[in-house]
């Protein structure tokens, strides 16, 4: 039976994460995740986390002086004192709230010549500066559609690219929803990179809302998941389809939640 993290970067989002934190818990979620926890108060969120029993498993570096134009700066060249201090930045926030994954968002450099360098030593930096804490470093391959020009593109770049930094501390972020629309192949292909996975989610294909419609079976693909030794949580990192969470949640229940 999967273990399943409410993402409060798009769930609950009409309310402060210390409150979001206590709905996943009412809702029946063994843990929580975020995005950019920055402006909300890290002795609120510890105190949420707390009353909860939940560890709040991920958040992301910022996406840059340009914000979502940017979408992070890990491969963007000429920004690295930026990336430097995003990377600092989230494991503080980290650390303070014992939050054990920061993904390193890698940016738009739109295939530019060196991103690749810029984006390894930018990582390695990354990881250099996680492992002093015993935080992993997570990356993501995003599709294009959503996110065009974004640098890491394929699970086989995040591989490679994992390969390369040589760190133990690096790990994958796979996402089922971007790698479907990239890809596809999602059994197959999560039981190849299983071995460099840090972190796994979940959302509907194309529409990206709750994981009960679209083109992936998700009871399916999470049975083999767990017949293949997963023993990780699964990120619900989705958009709901209506106003209110809540009301979209027919899909936990069906897990025994």
């Amino acid at each position: 039976m999967p273990k399943f993290s409410a993402n409060l970067g798009f769930l609950w989002r009409d309310r402060p994460l210390p409150e979001a934190i206590r709905a996943a818990k009412r809702a029946g979620f063994d843990a929580v995740e975020c995005h950019f926890p920055y402006d909300e108060d890290a002795d609120a969120v510890n105190a949420a986390l707390a009353e909860t029993g939940f560890t709040m498993l991920g958040l992301n570096t910022r996406l840059g002086a340009n914000g979502p134009e940017d979408f992070g700066v890990m491969s963007l060249s000429g920004r690295e004192a930026e990336a430097h201090g995003l990377i600092d930045e989230a494991l503080a926030y980290a650390v303070a709230i014992g939050c054990p994954n920061i993904h390193a968002v890698a940016g738009r450099s739109h295939g530019a010549e060196g991103a690749q360098a810029v984006y390894k030593a930018n990582l390695a930096y990354a990881c250099e500066r996680a492992g002093a804490h015993g935080r992993t470093i997570l990356i993501e391959p995003i599709n294009q559609r959503d996110a065009p020009g974004f640098h890491l593109r394929s699970v086989a770049h995040a591989l490679d690219t994992i390969t390369a930094v040589g760190a133990p501390n690096l790990k994958l972020m796979f996402d089922a929803y971007h790698t479907q629309i990239t890809e596809g192949d999602l059994t197959e292909r999560v039981r190849a990179a299983l071995p460099h996975v840090g972190h796994v989610q979940i959302a509907a294909v194309p529409d990206r809302g709750e994981p009960d419609a679209g083109e992936v079976n998700y009871p399916a693909w999470l049975a083999a998941l767990d017949a293949m030794g997963w023993d990780g949580y699964v990120g619900a990192e989705y958009k709901p389809r209506g106003a209110d969470t809540d009301a979209g949640l027919g899909w936990l229940k069906g897990y025994g939640r």
